[in-house]
């Protein structure tokens, strides 16, 4: 199975276009922290196609990275989309494939295709169509050499893939209860929700006064400890610019990686 993170951040990106907080005027300068896109990822099985799980607004550029087979003039280099959640920052990209010379093959649970049936997937219709799996929780699919059996972790929803491996891949995790941890525990690779460090960072920079809890994410200073204990190789993504993990020598990125975890950034690849 080889696995690639395409986008590491979080929604608007880092640094996010809008904002002057000192990670993002880090980025900017170039000296302590790497620009990232928005959260996605690519995976296939060994012999299979790629298949991208979440569509973000920096797609296009994403898709540059992948591997292209075959000499066709024009070819997708995915075979499909799988969702977790029916946010903008994990579905505007759809839009972005609408020059598919077939429908559009997009797997999610029937809530999402409930949300974005109105909005993005009556504007697809109009170009290539759409071809909606439903998956529902606990009950695993067959992707092309892959399964993906997805799960519930709150509003948004994360995914197990197996071939001879298994990969997890929450990027937005409300809860860190005995039926998660299970799931961790059976996996070679974990791709976590590293969004916030503490609850009360947005609150206190004075952008909102919804907590990391508020907006469906457990802050790393609630679960690293417990994801430093997982025998899998374990990967922060979907990272805010607002979280000081970003930058490169700061105490929080000392702290994960003193904790054996790593953060992901944009073209990380592993294979297993």
């Amino acid at each position: 199975m080889r696995v690639r993170v395409l986008g590491s951040a979080a929604g608007g990106g880092f640094p996010q276009w809008n904002c002057r907080c000192g990670t993002c005027e880090a980025a900017r300068a170039g000296v302590r922290a790497r620009p990232r896109t928005q959260s996605s990822l690519a995976i296939r099985s060994s012999q299979g196609p790629w298949w991208l799980v979440n569509a973000s607004p920096d797609l296009r550029q994403q898709l540059e990275t992948l591997d292209r087979e075959g000499d066709a003039v024009r070819a997708a280099p995915i075979a499909g989309v799988l969702l977790t959640d029916a946010e903008i920052d994990h579905t505007a990209g759809l839009l972005l494939l609408r020059e598919s010379t077939t429908p559009l093959r997009v797997f999610g649970a029937a809530g999402i295709e409930h949300v974005l049936r109105g909005t993005l997937l009556k504007l697809l219709e109009r170009f290539c169509g759409v071809e909606w799996t439903v998956l529902q929780p606990g009950r695993p699919t067959a992707l092309d050499g892959l399964v993906v059996e997805p799960f519930e972790v709150g509003e948004a929803t994360g995914f197990v893939f197996r071939d001879d491996a298994t990969v997890t891949y929450v990027p937005a995790l409300a809860r860190l209860d005995d039926a998660v941890l299970a799931r961790f525990a059976a996996s070679d690779l974990v791709l976590v929700d590293g969004t916030f460090w503490t609850a009360d960072e947005l609150p206190r920079l004075g952008f909102t006064q919804r907590t990391a809890h508020d907006m469906g994410h457990v802050p790393l200073s609630d679960s690293l400890d417990t994801l430093a204990g997982l025998r899998a190789r374990t990967v922060l993504v979907h990272i805010n610019n607002t979280n000081p993990i970003l930058l490169e020598d700061s105490p929080e990125r000392e702290q994960v990686v003193r904790a054996g975890v790593e953060v992901a950034y944009d073209g990380l690849e592993v294979e297993l």
